[in-house]
């Protein structure tokens, strides 16, 4: 692949990892607590956790271009803390990407916490173990396979945003220019040897991130599932 398309490759590997990162600190409660509750609020909770898998990329960034903007109440807030606003800028990619990818964390996650059972937490509560360290003791190794999994969707998953960032970042060389709003400018400028090295590579790329995922943890395959 061209040497040119580093910036945008260092860039889209940077919001997957911050994204991730991200996904993961509040995925875990978030998860932890759907898989326990019997609050009637898990539904509705749960709804709006997997909203981006069915709306439209562009519908969640326009509301957040809005929610951001200088009338937003989050927009107003930044600026009134001297932050400035967020759309146009990598903290606003990583807020877009966070809420775009946020199912493709916290369902893998779920699915590991439910599939523990209550048999290994009375068994701990019964050695008179605390809920945290029973958490970080026996649950979180328990759930190990479902971290993999929401660790390589959640980064899999924003390399390949392309709806939320442009709306949410527009397209900014070295600032916001990841490598899905990079293929959209060469195939905008009829450009399509140049669209062709990036898009095969990102085709390469998910093939090789699940066939990896597939191979070394099973379980990845029925929660990689929510991605199609």
């Amino acid at each position: 692949m061209p040497a040119i398309y580093g910036d945008a490759i260092a860039l889209t590997l940077k919001l997957a990892g911050f994204s991730t990162l991200i996904l993961l600190l509040l995925g875990t409660p978030l998860a932890w607590w759907l898989a326990r509750t019997r609050s009637w609020l898990k539904g509705p909770v749960g709804a709006l956790v997997a909203l981006p898998i069915v709306l439209p990329p562009t519908v969640i960034g326009f509301y957040l271009l809005v929610v951001m903007g200088p009338q937003g109440p989050v927009g107003q807030v930044t600026q009134a803390l001297g932050l400035g606003l967020l759309p146009f800028t990598f903290a606003g990619l990583v807020v877009g990407s966070v809420f775009y990818s946020l199912p493709f964390v916290v369902q893998p996650l779920q699915n590991a916490f439910e599939a523990i059972g209550e048999r290994p937490l009375e068994a701990a509560a019964t050695l008179r173990a605390s809920p945290l360290d029973t958490f970080f003791s026996v649950v979180l190794p328990l759930a190990r396979p479902g971290y993999l999994t929401a660790t390589v969707m959640g980064f899999a998953h924003t390399v390949g945003e392309f709806g939320v960032v442009l709306m949410i970042g527009g397209n900014i060389p070295d600032k916001t220019r990841v490598l899905s709003v990079q293929i959209y400018d060469h195939v905008e400028a009829l450009e399509y040897a140049q669209a062709h090295w990036l898009s095969a590579a990102m085709v390469l790329f998910s093939f090789v991130v699940l066939l990896l995922l597939y191979t070394f943890n099973p379980t990845g395959r029925r929660q990689g599932e929510l991605a199609r």
